[in-house]
């Protein structure tokens, strides 16, 4: 899917990337990555996000980074059709707490230590 099918909210402490409007956290979790170009480091989130859970009814993720002391507040989940089990979220967790995940989108990213 094209990039420009996709809203990016800006604000004086980062951005929101979504598919939808307004951009709705049924579920997220967290994490905290290293500098690099945000736009790219969302795509690359939103990305595997899908992959993990396009099987969840009524799915659209949404990715927000904000800036910290550390690089990147990430906040990462979505909209869903209804309630979203626990399961759904520990996946979602596992996704953005993957290491190699972790590698190759601060890569993308252009981070560089």
């Amino acid at each position: 899917m094209s990039h420009r099918h996709w809203h990016i909210l800006r604000d004086n402490t980062g951005f929101t990337l979504c598919r939808h409007l307004p951009p709705r956290f049924d579920f997220a979790v967290c994490t905290v990555l290293p500098c690099g170009k945000a736009i790219r480091l969302a795509h690359q989130i939103r990305q595997d996000l899908w992959r993990a859970l396009q099987n969840l009814r009524g799915f659209s993720p949404v990715v927000r980074l904000e800036r910290a002391a550390e690089g990147w507040l990430v906040t990462a989940g979505g909209r869903a059709a209804g309630p979203v089990p626990a399961a759904v979220v520990a996946r979602a967790d596992a996704v953005l707490n993957d290491a190699s995940n972790r590698v190759r989108w601060v890569r993308h990213a252009g981070w560089r230590p």
